[in-house]
């Protein structure tokens, strides 16, 4: 068995238009759902160039902090590279890691070798079901004035994420598949709405 703890993940997107439709569904099939807007940072290492030119998918770190909790700090999650399509056809499973930072996040991710690549704002919802989470959001414009996020068009896309709410790591208590069942279960409830799919990120 292996040591990772893993992320199992299914991704979509729709027009404004089917906002409604959607809504109502994914609402009906949760147990809980919030409001949603934070702010994302990502960082890859200051050798990710020679890493991707020698044939290695480098780690990157996600630093997200909450803007609907004042209080809430960063949370510093570093990805790995996903698990092939071979081993995994119907779901995204990555290796993961989260760790809590106090204090400045992206201080701490210059100070580990890492330079800021993209940061982008969410705004929408947030469900929980089961052990998963949906999350369903328009990506907000970053006024480059005031670095500081203006809502989306109309016509931005939504984006929906189903994943695992926590790491998970693969042992016979708690095995992969279930949690891949899990987000095929969301896929199929929202059949003829919402195509949910596997994405190699």
């Amino acid at each position: 068995m292996s040591s990772h703890l893993y992320e199992v993940a299914l991704f979509g997107e729709f027009f404004s238009r089917d906002l409604k439709a959607i809504l109502n569904r994914i609402t009906l099939h949760s147990e809980s759902s919030t409001i949603m807007h934070s702010r994302e940072i990502v960082f890859e290492p200051l050798d990710a160039q020679i890493q991707r030119d020698a044939g290695n998918e480098p780690a990157i770190l996600r630093a997200k902090k909450e803007l609907e909790e004042p209080a809430a700090g960063w949370i510093l999650y570093s990805y790995l590279k996903p698990e092939s399509a071979r081993m995994h056809p119907e779901a995204t499973v990555r290796p993961w890691a989260t760790c809590q930072v106090i204090g400045d996040a992206l201080s701490f991710s210059s100070a580990l070798g890492y330079v800021r690549r993209s940061q982008i704002y969410k705004k929408g919802y947030a469900f929980r079901r089961g052990a998963l989470v949906i999350q369903m959001f328009q990506q907000e414009q970053v006024d480059p004035k005031t670095q500081q996020p203006t809502p989306a068009h109309a016509d931005t896309l939504w984006e929906v994420e189903v994943k695992t709410a926590s790491p998970i790591r693969n042992t016979q208590e708690t095995p992969l598949n279930r949690s891949v069942e899990a987000v095929l279960e969301v896929q199929i409830l929202m059949k003829g709405l919402l195509d949910l799919r596997r994405q190699d990120l």
